[in-house]
């Protein structure tokens, strides 16, 4: 199987997984936010500086688990819900796939605070929004202790990736597409 058939096969396998997932988990919306919290309330405790990134956000979305995985060819998936005002406004999925330089396997936390409300209100109005291609969206990657120079947070849309398990050359969010998978409740 060539390189490109075999990425068309892992692209069209989790585009099916990300259609199926709606479906999936349209009972588990509480599960969804239950895992939120225990991601705000982690990303809180754990890193300097979010407390206030997260006053001055005007809407937080929140995957508290995206998988990722492959050899050469990868992919990852997660599920999660966009914070405003505290509340849940919508549910959301990304899926991403990609060829290339890659090996393992890792799971983390992610968390995308948009700073602008035009952002906010460009991603909600979107049907389907891939990072890097509907927006810029600035990566910070943060371990155990970190700390946020919120002075430094000069961009629309930042995202916090935190709490890596495994091991896995490779990381970024270019290409991630994010879709809304339950309507609002």
């Amino acid at each position: 199987m060539t390189a490109i058939r075999a990425f068309r096969f892992l692209f069209v396998l989790l585009a099916g997984l990300s259609a199926l997932s709606g479906a999936a988990y349209a009972a588990s919306k509480e599960k969804i936010d239950r895992r939120t919290n225990e991601a705000l309330s982690e990303f809180r405790e754990d890193i300097g500086g979010a407390d206030e990134v997260l006053a001055r956000a005007k809407g937080v979305l929140v995957f508290p688990l995206i998988r990722k995985g492959g050899i050469g060819i990868g992919g990852e998936y997660g599920q999660g819900a966009l914070r405003i005002g505290g509340e849940t406004a919508a549910y959301y999925s990304t899926a991403a796939a990609s060829i290339g330089l890659q090996f393992g396997g890792q799971s983390r936390r992610q968390i995308i605070v948009f700073l602008d409300q035009g952002a906010l209100d460009k991603f909600r109005s979107s049907q389907g929004w891939e990072i890097g291609v509907d927006a810029s969206v600035a990566v910070v990657t943060l371990g155990a202790g970190g700390a946020i120079d919120t002075t430094q947070l000069n961009q629309p849309i930042v995202a916090f990736v935190f709490d890596n398990k495994g091991l896995m050359y490779n990381l970024s969010l270019e290409g991630s597409k994010i879709s809304q998978i339950h309507d609002d409740d």
